[in-house]
């Protein structure tokens, strides 16, 4: 008897490799006004919310956030490498976790569903990611002085990074869009993407 292909589980697969693919290619060095404009917070919703095994849905985005860390590690931030990744890499690790959760709570697709889960992931992502640069005792960009280990550091800290969680949301938004939108739109022309029961 031959074992059956899982189409669903193939093209989900491809999609969360292209993001991570479109992530180092759409790229450039530096920071920019569009620093945090990226595909990979919609990727870990799109993950948790498709991969209905609870360890594909952490691997396979975790894997490819992973790896297109490293490829840009190497090419665009070689001066910040701490090992094969950044010093803080695991406060990222751990908001991004946390976004496949909120991916994994949409129970069905719809705007509203994407629209909160967007706006859910990016602020996990700016209140865990922060919170671990003002613990660590980075600089203020601004005055290149420490943040100060106290309540108005940690405010400080979080008010510098709100360009960064505006362009985590529209990210999240825009790329959340297409990803949600294209496979949804896919499961009602193909069949075979839709979840057997």
């Amino acid at each position: 008897m031959k074992r059956q292909i899982n189409v669903r589980f193939l093209i989900l697969l491809g999609i969360t490799i292209l993001v991570g693919a479109w992530r180092i290619i759409s790229h450039k060095t530096g920071y920019s006004a569009l620093s945090n404009f990226t595909p990979i917070g919609a990727m870990a919703l799109f993950g948790g919310a498709y991969f209905k095994e609870r360890w594909k849905a952490y691997s396979f985005p975790l894997l490819t956030l992973f790896l297109s860390d490293l490829v840009m590690m190497k090419i665009f931030y070689s001066q910040h490498s701490n090992g094969i990744l950044y010093n803080g890499w695991y406060w990222t690790y751990g908001a991004f976790i946390f976004m496949v959760v909120i991916g994994q709570l949409i129970k069905k697709v719809s705007v509203k569903s994407v629209l909160f889960s967007a706006i859910g992931a990016a602020l996990a992502h700016w209140i865990i990611t922060d919170f671990g640069v003002w613990l660590m005792g980075c600089t203020d960009i601004t005055t290149g002085t420490l943040y100060t280990k106290d309540f108005a550091g940690l405010i400080k800290c979080y008010t510098m990074a709100i360009p960064y969680f505006k362009n985590m949301l529209l990210g999240n938004l825009i790329y959340g869009a297409i990803l949600f939108g294209g496979f949804e739109f896919a499961k009602s022309k193909f069949s075979v993407l839709k979840l057997s029961v």
